[in-house]
Formats: C-alpha cells, structure tokens, sequence
C-alpha cells in the first residue's frame, strides 16, 4: 500500500555550513509484502539549491524518513545543473515532457514574482529565478513533474550578450 504525504515542504538550511539550502518536497511510505508480512520502507524527494543559478534533485529511499533525506540530499548535490538567468528571469519560454509530466515555463517581468504552484515552485525559488510563470500540466506525480522542470530549465539556450559595434 502506498500512501502520500501532500504538498508540504520542509526547508533546511544545511549542515556542515554548505552554500546550498534544501527542502523536501515529497515523502511517501512503500511497502513491499514478503513472507512475514509487509516491509515498510520511505522515499524522498530532495530539491537543492544555492539561489543563484544552480539547482538539483534528488530521490532517497530507506527504511527510515532521515535516512531517505540525507539519501537523496548526497544525490540531488551530484545532479546540480545550472539556469542560464537573463536578470531575475528565463532567456525565453520552453515547453518539456517527461514522463505524462508536462511543463510549461515563461519569463515574466520584473516584479511578478513566481507563479508556479507545488514542486516546481520549490525547484524555481531553490534555483534563484525570481520572476516566472510556470504551469504543470498532464501528470500531477511530484517525480516527473520535479524531473521534468529540471530537464526545462538545463534545455535552456543562454541570452546572447549585446552586440557591440567595432570600428
């Protein structure tokens, strides 16, 4: 039997003084029947970041919740990858599918804030992107929709820099 914890996330501000902060925005208890019953195990869902341009996830199972946590934080800081940011925003819209996750991301002006819902907000805030709009459709599962905005945000081209005039 599998069952989910909602959208609350926890935020830590790392040990061993790190540059980066997580949060953990998923946790669910697995259950494997065996012989003498059920074996209950948890999984993670850890999002990484230092607030200005790189961020990662990971996915930690173990038999204990902070286990699972520290499982998937080690994995989300060896899958960092890093936002080409334009200022506060994206370079330019993108679409992505991963899975039945679909993810739509936009830039916005300045000032508008983050206008993304569940774990893609957490994925977009960790990253350092101040002002987007971002909208999940298809698949509503915490994983893929994670996956999926992180392969959105590394499928970014880079703004070009201004052209200068030579003489």
């Amino acid at each position: 039997m599998t069952t989910q914890s909602g959208p609350r996330s926890q935020q830590y501000n790392n040990r061993e003084n790190s540059e980066f902060t997580e949060r953990v925005v998923f946790t669910r208890r697995i259950s494997k029947v065996v012989k003498g019953g059920r074996r209950l195990r948890f999984n993670a869902l850890v999002v990484v970041g230092d607030g200005s341009g790189r961020v990662g996830a990971g996915l930690g199972k173990a038999i204990a919740i902070p286990d699972a946590v520290r499982k998937a934080t080690a994995t989300a800081k060896r899958n960092l990858i890093t936002i080409p940011l334009k200022g506060t925003t994206l370079p330019h819209k993108i679409t992505v599918r991963e899975g039945a996750a679909i993810v739509m991301i936009k830039p916005a002006g300045e000032g508008t804030g983050i206008r993304a819902a569940g774990v893609i907000r957490a994925v977009l805030e960790l990253g350092g992107v101040k002002d987007v709009v971002a909208k999940s459709l298809g698949s509503r599962n915490p994983i893929n929709t994670v996956r999926a905005t992180l392969l959105a945000l590394q499928t970014l081209k880079s703004p070009e820099p201004p052209k200068t005039i030579e003489e």
